[in-house]
């Protein structure tokens, strides 16, 4: 019966081991106790090493209790033989001699053979990785590199940014947290790893939380992103994180997560030194797009008497629509254009979705006024349940007629093509040529569309953006250039760690700053001055223009008239703000802030 019942044990424990190897190597994370990681090269060692002893356990009681030894002397004998056994020093032919009168000593023996070659693989593997986990911490700490980026996990994104990162900081050191090999060879994750070592890239199975950075030098710089693709985690992450690094001076946190609940989680936590900032991907790229490009939305206007219209139509009010209606409906407030937006969904609920989100943006009293009184000036028109190949859309193509900027935003890459690809055909029999940007998330694809023509080699002329490649850069992700432009303008009148920490402070900053931006290159009449050059009318123009500008903002984030235009009546929770009203209503005090 004992040969029977540690059997049991031993395949028991045997197909645990791989069970749970499985599963953590499938990126799900096994936690021992005090909350470390447990690779699946660990599992599977430990597994095999409490099925090996069960195996060990009934042929020594058989053999050495017939021969007047204690039980217990037979256990620390299964034991010793267990180690033995991986050391790759174990005795398959004493198990045979043993277990060959046994009624199932054919199957016994096939197991334990099975065990041998399983635990002299776990053996070399889990030597493997000790001493690569050595040399990877040895690299570490040693490094001579001042610059050190620190990655919470290895995916495709977080490769693409810090293989930008590399290229463009000579004196930077990479490391990746919580990598695991995949057990299929095809698996995507071995070949991010291979490329990282192949980058020279050091990685860590570890997860970050668990690796002690005592010992790193403190006078290097140090980046970390949190960056895996579950937000709620990297919000944990990010606030167990500076508990260790709080008091670190050269320290920035970039942690990708754009749900209000991270905000409110990340806004008043105790980071200390640490520079913060929350990543929201799609918004970074858009703003990244303006900043480069949105002077064309100017140059491209289309001439309507005295003034010149910017024609928008955005297709498709996912993540990417939805961040650059709201960002056009502020960028493109200036003197001398008006501008026009028509956004097409699918979703029949689309306009009260976007209603709810900006009630103020959208209402009758904003939306199509354009009254000289220092409010901004728009109209937004979003055609719920439109599907794209319908006459029916077609048809609200041309009642639209002049178009100078189209912005294709679907749920995939093919959608998306095929969908400007239909509308450069629909704009060229209405006789207009507007830019079409889509987004496309395969670079793959992107650089086989990039010069697309049809069997008459007539270009399609679509600009593709938004790829992967394209939207996990230093740049984008860290635009220095633009966020260097958006502290001064958060100086003025606040201090440097508010510009980080919060949210609002920063997201208006780098509105402000793209804006003024976009007006020295359209050379606005006093806009290269400082404010005491300016003449009176010129003062008068830039204060108008930039509360245009305040106003649309604040709306597109979902702010409304608090009722009052006493100071005491805004509420930021509520967000309801006393300033958002037309300009002639504000003090002489609030118009003169509007000065650049």
């Amino acid at each position: 019966m004992s040969w029977i019942i540690c059997f049991i044990l031993s395949v028991v424990f045997m197909l645990i081991s791989i069970i749970m190897s499985i599963v953590a190597s499938s990126g799900k994370k096994l936690q021992g106790s005090g909350g470390k990681l447990i690779t699946p090269v660990n599992v599977l060692f430990i597994g095999l090493i409490i099925a090996s002893f069960f195996m060990f356990v009934p042929v020594y009681i058989f053999e050495y209790t017939l021969n007047g030894f204690h039980i217990i002397e037979a256990v620390f004998l299964a034991i010793h033989n267990m180690i033995r056994l991986f050391f790759v020093d174990g005795d398959l032919g004493f198990i045979k001699d043993n277990i060959e009168n046994n009624s199932f000593g054919h199957i016994y023996f096939i197991y334990a053979s099975l065990l041998f070659i399983g635990s002299s693989i776990a053996t070399v593997g889990f030597i493997l990785s000790f001493f690569q986990s050595i040399t990877s911490r040895f690299k570490l700490r040693f490094s001579q590199k001042d610059k050190v980026f620190l990655f919470s996990a290895l995916n495709e994104n977080s490769m693409i940014l810090a293989k930008d990162i590399a290229s463009q900081e000579d004196n930077s050191l990479i490391v990746f947290f919580d990598v695991y090999e995949a057990s299929d060879n095809d698996d995507p994750a071995d070949v991010l790893i291979a490329e990282a070592q192949r980058f020279g890239f050091i990685c860590f199975k570890n997860d970050i939380l668990n690796f002690n950075f005592a010992k790193l030098r403190l006078r290097k710089t140090l980046h970390v992103f949190i960056i895996s693709a579950d937000e709620s985690d990297n919000t944990y992450k990010a606030l167990k994180l500076f508990q260790i690094y709080k008091e670190r001076d050269n320290t920035s946190f970039y942690v990708f997560a754009s749900q209000i609940e991270s905000e409110v989680l990340l806004a008043k936590a105790d980071s200390g030194k640490i520079l913060l900032r929350r990543i929201n991907d799609i918004r970074s790229f858009i703003y990244y797009e303006l900043y480069n490009n949105g002077v064309n939305l100017f140059r491209n206007a289309v001439a309507v008497g005295k003034e010149k219209v910017i024609s928008v139509v955005i297709i498709g009010l996912g993540a990417y629509g939805t961040e650059m209606l709201k960002a056009l409906t502020w960028f493109c407030q200036m003197d001398g254009y008006h501008v026009q937006i028509n956004a097409f969904d699918e979703d029949e609920n689309a306009a009260d979705h976007f209603r709810a989100l900006c009630p103020e943006l959208m209402d009758s009293a904003h939306n199509g006024n354009f009254s000289d009184n220092g409010e901004a000036q728009y109209v937004i028109n979003i055609h719920s349940g439109t599907k794209f190949d319908t006459l029916f859309f077609y048809q609200a193509l041309r009642d639209i007629k002049q178009i100078s900027y189209v912005f294709v935003a679907l749920e995939n890459d093919m959608d998306n093509i095929r969908t400007a690809t239909n509308l450069r055909m629909v704009f060229e029999r209405m006789g207009i040529h507007p830019t079409i940007q889509s987004i496309i998330k395969s670079t793959a694809k992107k650089e086989a569309l990039e010069h697309a023509a049809n069997y008459s080699n007539q270009p399609y002329d679509v600009q593709y953006i938004g790829d992967t490649e394209s939207l996990y850069t230093k740049n984008v992700i860290i635009n220095s250039d633009l966020e260097n432009e958006a502290l001064q303008r958060h100086l003025r009148w606040g201090q440097e760690d508010d510009f980080w920490r919060f949210d609002y402070n920063h997201n208006s900053s780098m509105a402000s700053a793209l804006h003024l931006r976009v007006k020295k290159l359209l050379d606005i009449p006093g806009i290269k001055l400082s404010p005491d050059q300016r003449t009176e009318r010129d003062k008068l123009m830039l204060r108008k223009l930039e509360h245009r500008r305040w106003n649309a903002y604040m709306r597109s984030e979902g702010y409304v008239y608090s009722g009052s235009l006493d100071k005491s009546s805004r509420n930021n929770l509520g967000k309801m703000h006393h300033c958002l009203v037309t300009f002639d209503l504000l003090s002489d005090k609030e118009k003169q802030k509007d000065d650049d």
